[in-house]
């Protein structure tokens, strides 16, 4: 049970994290795959490499203990992390294995400072914190298995179509294996796909958002090949091996990102590969009629890299809705595309009522954001979808 005294032990504790920084998390994560590789099956090592795995997790304990008298403010969290660890398929007993080196990575980080207080005050906070996340996981997880076409863990879908989009996209149309119902979701979301890429050791999965409507019988996903920095090991095994008649493993539709009708106009915002997920969002508009203004902004490199371009073009035009794009390294003739970089100044948005939904590269939506938040669109009013490990813009 967590006590008004382990409160402030563990309030006592925060400049300690802050000090040890995510040195601390990549120290705990060294450490949890030296004695559990098997959760190497679970976690995304790309996101070892770069380091931001190790960053968000470390925000996250920091935060929690900045907050553990007021979780309410720490909602939002909660619900994005659990809708993120179903499609991992987390269970209960992973939160044993996460909590003990937890324990042990403070306790041969602090030394001296980790008294036998502070290692009560924090495994009681950690387990308070767990069970939370259980419940709100075991209810996700029973809410889609009893849903018409739901299911829980793994599932096996065959790919009945792969179709390229652009340069670097291409789509994957999966139905499943067993010919049934598929569950329903709202645009935005995506799916847990689990792959065992060839010459791998481990089983590797990743979320990819969903870029069509949905329609009980498949799922569409569409895939950048990720080429710069530590090249993307699933997107490369997926364009390069993965062909229509293969087998691969879903996990239901997740995510808390997702198109909400709130009768207000609708403004998408997205560039590169962020496209995916709006295309979703337009395509569910599109087929439910929706009656309020919306306006697509997208920007990318060039003509070779604009993923559903006609298809976008043509929900624009039946619907009687805007849009604007802007090409980085191209020129272009039509009128509703510009050469440069998104300029919100060149455009009639509705920043009072509108709801601005964004998604694309980090640095991308963290200009975005500020440029939306100049013009005097409200901060509740912009959602967003972060690719990987969560950031705050």
């Amino acid at each position: 049970m967590l006590t008004d005294k382990h409160i402030d032990i563990i309030k006592s504790t925060i400049p300690l994290l802050e000090n040890a920084g995510s040195a601390m998390t990549a120290h705990f994560y060294q450490r949890l795959f030296a004695h559990n590789p098997e959760l190497q099956d679970i976690f995304n090592m790309s996101n070892q490499h770069t380091g931001r795995q190790q960053v968000a997790l470390f925000e996250a304990i920091a935060a929690y203990a900045k907050n553990i008298e007021n979780l309410s403010v720490l909602t939002t969290a909660v619900e994005r992390i659990a809708q993120k660890h179903t499609s991992f398929n987390i269970q209960a007993d992973h939160y044993a294995i996460v909590g003990h080196h937890l324990i042990e990575t403070l306790r041969e980080l602090a030394t001296e400072a980790f008294t036998t207080e502070v290692e009560e005050a924090w495994t009681q906070a950690y387990q308070f914190l767990a069970t939370i996340f259980i419940n709100r996981e075991s209810d996700l997880y029973q809410q889609r298995a009893a849903e018409i076409g739901g299911w829980k863990g793994a599932r096996a879908f065959k790919v009945i179509d792969k179709v390229i989009e652009s340069e670097l996209v291409k789509s994957f149309i999966f139905a499943p294996v067993d010919q049934q119902a598929v569950i329903g979701f709202t645009p935005g979301q995506y799916l847990g796909l689990e792959v065992h890429p060839t010459g791998n050791d481990y089983k590797e999965i990743r979320q990819y958002s969903l870029s069509d409507k949905a329609n009980g019988k498949s799922y569409r996903i569409s895939v950048k090949r990720e080429q710069l920095g530590v090249p993307g090991k699933v997107s490369n095994y997926l364009h390069d091996e993965v062909n229509v008649g293969d087998e691969v493993q879903l996990y239901a539709p997740a995510g808390d990102f997702f198109f909400v009708d709130r009768q207000t106009p609708t403004v998408l915002i997205s560039a590169g590969v962020g496209i995916t997920p709006m295309q979703g969002m337009l395509e569910t508009l599109a087929d439910n009629n929706h009656n309020q203004p919306v306006h697509f902004l997208h920007a990318c490199e060039g003509s070779e890299q604009h993923s559903f371009s006609q298809r976008t073009s043509e929900l624009i035009n039946n619907n009687n809705w805007q849009q604007n794009i802007w090409y980085r390294n191209e020129e272009a003739e039509q009128a509703h595309i510009s050469n440069g970089m998104m300029d919100f100044a060149s455009v009639d948005l509705p920043t009072e009522k509108g709801n601005f939904y964004l998604c694309g590269p980090i640095g991308f939506m963290q200009f975005a954001k500020q440029q939306l938040l100049k013009l005097g669109v409200g901060e509740s009013n912009i959602h967003y979808e972060v690719f990987g490990p969560h950031a705050t813009l």
